[in-house]
């Protein structure tokens, strides 16, 4: 064993973990203030449904011994025929428990990344359900596609060091089978529905920004030149895709705004993923540009197309795992681009779109077919922190008078809350989501 490496791959996994409830206050400043809880449970949850089902079957499925390039096998259920001792295959020198984590923070990171294009709208149960589908016929399966040995496009040689096609690509192309599924919010294009909390959306970037390096370099699974180019290029790409996406909003709608710069750089994050092991600073630049220009045009088309992804989860995870994909084809300096490459990639990437969405929908579908999906009309008015969690995010009881609002006392789980009735909001009526002044005016 390598202790050196070892205590680098669990710290990385610390790291990743800190991703999903960054994630949680990226998506939930982003939603009117009447579901920003529920926006938070449907991150949160992941962490609990997807950690057990990892144990019981998902790490087994995923990295199990090879059936056909497929799956894996069943040999690891609930972790059997592994103790401190086993190490992991090749050179690594990291016992399987570490690698095993690593890869967990994975797993619970990519559904929680299509929450957000169904804000608003669905059941917290139905959503619970969705995830432990959606993990074990979709992620766990392409896991092992793309990263096990024996994988068919892990031995096709697609390069994805850490997640775009597996995790970026499969949520949000995945999200968008969804949506077509639930359908749209009410007052979808009529009604403003912007973010209730930007400077949450900041913290959440931020955190998202930071636990990225564990994503990203400790993908490397060892503490070494490999690693330490990911890092580079985990902080150089979402920089330049901050700038590239300010200054598309700068052109066609006026502004910079603070949604904007979160938006571009975990728009440069998501496309340097796949890429960024391969290509040097100069690329990485180039991807975090392309990748902010292109995401924060991409955002746009549900107003021309008309699905509602309520968070932008297909214009920047969707997207931006396209482009970072495809684009170390080109891009690669470690003599692994080419032609030939960029067609692997193409392959890797439109596979596993076509795969995820087509499964995606039939889970969406069934579900909302069985015990529905979609919440009541009066419950999406009304807001679903209230109907699923009995709980407001914010207390309008102790701004007192002066704030306007008119509480009525309503009690539940133990807890005294405030149900108000005035232009003060506190029911969650109060306009909100992640439509910037540039996404209205498209």
């Amino acid at each position: 064993m390598n202790g050196a490496d070892t205590a680098f791959v669990l710290i990385s996994a610390a790291l990743v973990m800190v991703m999903t409830p960054g994630l949680a206050f990226f998506y939930g400043g982003m939603v009117r203030v009447k579901s920003a809880l529920n926006m938070l449970m449907m991150s949160f949850v992941s962490m609990g449904i997807v950690s057990v089902l990892w144990v019981l079957y998902g790490y087994s499925l995923a990295f199990g011994a090879d059936n056909g390039g497929v799956i894996g096998n069943f040999d690891h259920i609930g972790l059997k025929g592994i103790d401190t001792t086993t190490l992991t295959g090749g050179d690594e020198g990291i016992p399987v428990f570490a690698f095993a984590l690593f890869q967990l923070m994975f797993a619970v990171l990519t559904p929680a990344l299509m929450s957000g294009a169904l804000a608003d709208r669905v059941k917290f149960s139905a959503w619970g359900l969705f995830i432990a589908l959606w993990a074990t016929v979709v992620y766990f399966p392409v896991a092992h596609w793309v990263w096990a040995e024996g994988g068919w496009l892990y031995e096709l040689e697609v390069i994805d060091f850490a997640g775009g096609t597996a995790v970026h690509i499969n949520a949000g192309i995945g999200a968008l089978a969804a949506v077509l599924v639930v359908g749209r919010r009410i007052g979808f294009r009529d009604d403003p529905m912007r973010p209730h909390s930007l400077p949450l959306v900041m913290l959440g970037a931020a955190l998202l920004w930071f636990g990225w390096f564990g994503f990203n370099a400790g993908s490397a699974l060892a503490a070494d030149g490999t690693a330490a180019t990911m890092a580079l290029n985990t902080q150089v790409a979402p920089g330049a895709a901050m700038l590239g996406w300010l200054a598309y909003e700068r052109v066609r709608h006026g502004a910079f705004t603070t949604l904007g710069a979160a938006s571009g750089a975990v728009a440069g994050l998501v496309a340097i993923t796949p890429a960024g092991a391969h290509v040097n600073a100069m690329g990485a630049i180039l991807i975090g540009l392309l990748a902010g220009a292109a995401c924060s045009w991409a955002v746009s088309l549900k107003y021309k197309l008309g699905y509602d992804d309520s968070l932008d989860v297909v214009g920047v995870h969707l997207v931006g795992g396209i482009i970072g994909t495809l684009l170390v084809g080109i891009l690669a300096v470690d003599g692994a681009g080419g032609a030939g490459q960029f067609g692997k990639q193409a392959v890797g990437a439109f596979s596993v779109m076509a795969y995820s969405f087509a499964v995606s929908w039939l889970l969406a579908k069934l579900i909302q077919s069985t015990i529905g999906f979609r919440a009541d009309e009066d419950d999406e008015v009304a807001g679903l922190d209230q109907v699923f969690h009995a709980e407001t995010a914010y207390d309008a009881s102790a701004v007192g008078s002066s704030s306007g609002v008119r509480g009525t006392a309503v009690r539940g789980s133990g807890a005294l809350r405030t149900r108000g009735n005035s232009d003060g909001s506190s029911d969650g009526s109060s306009d909100g989501s992640t439509e910037t002044n540039q996404k209205v005016d498209a």
